[in-house]
């Protein structure tokens, strides 16, 4: 069964989420419920590969180990850099097994199960707020049930434990919850008309006028392809957050309108949210940090320049070690860096920032380079060279 895409899934969400819908309209805890449910779609998914399962049961067991001892480790020793990265080396193993692993051109693949990708960067974030001291305790329930929460198991969007925690635990107010079902009514049905009607649509228009390499070929793969994958995205984002509001968790919405956006990075706080916000929090920000405090560049244009280059590299590379991937990250590093030294040195910017004709000229170049970027992304650049 695959979530979001198989009519089965659709029919057990819609029956399964009746009782979590009572629960909440009785004020009562959803949390055991929801786990319960969260495990039958992990096995529904998963359930043609023992060896997936197998390897999910490690990596949970793993990853919350780790964490644990970690936690007591930086109780005991306080902030130990060694300690620190020792960890997170720990903690990013499966995801590196996975990937590369010695075993990756056989019919044999480790830690091959649905999420781990998305699962990492939860606990990897543990790691990493248990070293800044913003994480005091580990809760094995509100963590396990955060690595299988069923509507963002397989592509997000990225919570943060903590946050996680409170809802798992909360009770809410009954017309709290009923307003939180309404809401997440309608984006199910946003959702379902994006993934199944809108994004569809672009893609039959690949199929039918993307093949070629001429030029009506490269704007239809550059404009429709862009659109296919955002509408595909945000449909099942929106229908997964919907999912979460059912079983009384608010998790991050993923997308705000980032085809509107009048510069890049105003782009990356629209587009695929949950990951822009997680690296912008545990990547961008650490590097930055790092290079003032080294004291070996002291110019901040160049640090935050070298920060997004890094940043964006290290995102694309996690989609892949594929040569469009890598390119895909240091092309939007670049930009954020231009854009970066376009808005704060350059005076045109700060004088005509208002003005709207300037504001849809910063629309019309944005719009076009995110486009480009995701023909870069979807892998079919290359035909066109």
């Amino acid at each position: 069964m695959q979530l979001f895409v198989d009519t089965g899934f659709f029919v057990y969400a819609a029956l399964l989420s009746l009782p979590a819908i009572l629960l909440g309209y009785f004020e009562k805890p959803i949390r055991l419920y929801g786990f319960a449910v969260s495990l039958l779609f992990v096995f529904l998914a998963m359930k043609d590969s023992k060896t997936a399962l197998v390897f999910l049961v490690i990596f949970l067991i793993w990853q919350l180990l780790e964490a644990k001892i970690y936690l007591w480790l930086r109780q005991k020793q306080g902030r130990k850099a060694g300690t620190y990265w020792l960890f997170m080396g720990l903690a990013l193993l499966p995801l590196l097994l996975n990937k590369y692993g010695i075993a990756q051109h056989s019919q044999f693949v480790f830690f091959a199960f649905l999420g781990i990708s998305y699962m990492e960067f939860k606990a990897l974030q543990v790691i990493i707020q248990i070293y800044d001291g913003q994480i005091k305790q580990i809760d094995s329930f509100s963590y396990i049930y955060m690595m299988i929460f069923f509507p963002v198991l397989t592509s997000g969007p990225i919570d943060r434990s903590e946050r996680f925690k409170k809802d798992v635990y909360r009770t809410i107010p009954r017309a709290e919850y009923l307003e939180l079902v309404g809401k997440g009514l309608w984006k199910m049905s946003l959702g379902l008309v994006y993934k199944l009607v809108i994004s569809a649509i672009f893609y039959q228009a690949i199929l039918l006028l993307g093949k070629g390499n001429g030029s009506l070929a490269f704007f239809v793969n550059m404009y429709a392809y862009g659109f296919y994958l955002f509408f595909d995205f945000a449909g099942y984002s929106l229908m997964a957050v919907a999912m979460s509001y059912f079983f009384g968790i608010q998790s991050p919405d993923n997308f705000n309108k980032p085809f509107i956006s009048k510069d890049m990075k105003e782009f990356w706080d629209r587009w695929h949210i949950s990951l822009s916000h997680w690296f912008r929090d545990f990547v961008f920000s650490r590097i930055t940090m790092d290079i003032m405090k080294s004291g070996k560049v002291r110019n901040k244009y160049v640090i935050a320049s070298t920060a997004f280059i890094i940043n964006m590299l290290i995102m694309g590379l996690w989609h892949g070690v594929e040569s469009h991937y890598i390119i895909y990250g240091l092309y939007h590093g670049v930009l954020l860096a231009g854009t970066e030294l376009y808005q704060k040195k350059l005076p045109w910017h700060k004088k005509y920032r208002k003005n709207p004709a300037y504001q849809g000229l910063s629309w019309f170049v944005t719009f076009n380079l995110v486009m480009f970027g995701l023909l870069i992304f979807s892998g079919n650049l290359s035909k066109f060279i």
